[in-house]
């Protein structure tokens, strides 16, 4: 069965106390998500400026939900009467939410393949609509090719970031070292490739974590963005 609607929902806190109390969240919360209606998949992420992806990126104001739902009206009814999305609206500063659709996936994430099939194809995936996408890139790393990948990755980093038609890009992870994600916000399909295959360091980097077998587990996938709302460090995305 595949899932057509996905979130991201990032909150950022404030002030000491709330950094804490957004800490603990990442354990309360899971107990009311593991209960929640029509929620198929989900991450509680951490965030990170996705630059040296160590440690010293982390940003402990800023929290995460990846979600994948049943249905659009799930994702509904989780915003309107959840205990998480009460418990954030008090907390968080500042909110930001995008819905997506998956129109291209390859992978699993924790042993689990969030939006279907991977052989998915044909009239039964989503069609790419040709406005903004995303991009969630998400990889565990083996321990004994932690060095390489720290050490390769920086400069692909700084360079989406200056990138023409990117919106906005944040590291997500599950944990500080190992787990790693990137989510890129793309004006259009054309900016996105443009730098996923023409940018040497992002090639050469791709063409490494297969030679060299960096990974354990990897998932990529790429969304149709159907709406976002709220801001995100004083931007309206």
């Amino acid at each position: 069965m595949t899932s057509n609607t996905v979130s991201l929902h990032i909150n950022r806190v404030e002030g000491a106390a709330d950094i804490a109390r957004g800490f603990a969240r990442m354990a309360i919360d899971r107990r009311g998500l593991s209960r929640t209606p029509g929620l198929v998949f989900w991450k509680l992420l951490g965030t990170g400026h996705g630059r040296s992806f160590s440690v010293r990126d982390a940003d402990p104001t800023t929290w995460g939900l990846f979600a994948v739902w049943e249905s659009r009206q799930a994702l509904t009814d989780f915003e309107s009467s959840s205990s998480y999305a009460r418990v954030w609206l008090q907390l968080a500063a500042e909110q930001w939410r995008a819905e997506l659709l998956p129109t291209r996936w390859k992978g699993s994430w924790s042993g689990n393949h969030p939006f279907g099939p991977e052989d998915l194809a044909g009239s039964d995936r989503p069609v790419d609509t040709g406005g903004r996408v995303a991009v969630l890139t998400r990889a565990r790393v083996r321990p004994t090719k932690w060095r390489a990948f720290a050490k390769a990755v920086p400069p692909v980093a700084v360079a989406v970031n200056e990138t023409p038609g990117l919106e906005f890009s944040i590291g997500i992870g599950e944990a500080p070292i190992g787990l790693q994600a990137t989510f890129s916000l793309w004006e259009s399909t054309g900016a996105m490739t443009t730098f996923a295959y023409r940018h040497e360091a992002h090639r050469e980097v791709l063409a490494r974590t297969k030679t060299e077998a960096w990974y354990a587990e990897e998932l990529f996938a790429r969304f149709t963005v159907v709406s976002t709302t709220g801001t995100m460090n004083g931007r309206s995305l």
